[in-house]
């Protein structure tokens, strides 16, 4: 299986139908190996333009999802990036190799065999400025705070208090707010305070947590 070529060509799709605008987050996402990031069974499947599923109810996000959230946090050399949600850990491999050299990726993953597997297939893609915590993110991790840039891949019923007084001034925070169908809104920390911005629907699995969907909601 040609799988440089593969992804090469669901980047020029992406790029096609307009998903994917910046030439830098094209070029990153022509490195990063998607197939290390979807269980063995389902490589064949890892660069379709679809959610691909994981394990334990998650799913790794539809390139074309990840392209837009990568895009909306407008990512420089030597930020320090807060991941709510590490899932397959593909995003924040994808989010490490743009914030180089110098920048740091914290993602948080409350399902303990989700957060070991993306350290093995972080580790495996030479992610080493990528760090892999378990637990409940919904709160962010003020311990290593302020951030940059806060990016939620899951669905919060609004967005987390915490998450945005971790939000560094001039920082960027996106997620998906709402249920199952929801917004992606992005919000900025301005001098003049938080600008909120709606990036269109989307869809996601429901975060759990302090701060997000309760249990039984979704029947789950």
């Amino acid at each position: 299986m040609d799988y440089a070529k593969r992804r090469a060509d669901l980047v020029a799709q992406l790029q096609a139908r307009g998903s994917l605008r910046s030439a830098r987050v094209a070029e990153v996402m022509r490195s990063v190996p998607r197939e290390f990031f979807v269980p063995r069974y389902l490589t064949l499947r890892a660069y379709e333009d679809s959610p691909v599923p994981i394990g334990h109810g998650q799913t790794i996000s539809a390139p074309h999802m990840v392209a837009i959230m990568t895009e909306a946090l407008e990512l420089g050399p030597g930020m320090r990036v807060l991941e709510v949600g590490s899932g397959s850990g593909y995003q924040a491999a994808i989010l490490g190799r743009l914030v180089e050299p110098g920048g740091r990726i914290v993602t948080v993953e409350r399902i303990p065999q989700l957060a070991e597997r993306a350290k093995e297939a972080l580790t495996a893609c030479g992610a080493g400025n990528v760090s892999v915590l378990s637990g409940d993110g919904s709160g962010g991790r003020p311990d290593f705070g302020p951030f940059d840039r806060i990016v939620v891949t899951a669905a919060a019923p609004r967005m987390p208090p915490p998450l945005l007084e971790q939000l560094a001034p001039g920082g960027i925070l996106v997620a998906p707010v709402g249920d199952r169908t929801c917004a992606l809104i992005r919000v900025r920390r301005t001098a003049d305070g938080l600008q909120e911005e709606n990036l269109g629907a989307c869809a996601f699995v429901p975060l759990k947590g302090a701060f997000g969907h309760g249990p039984g909601l979704f029947g789950t």
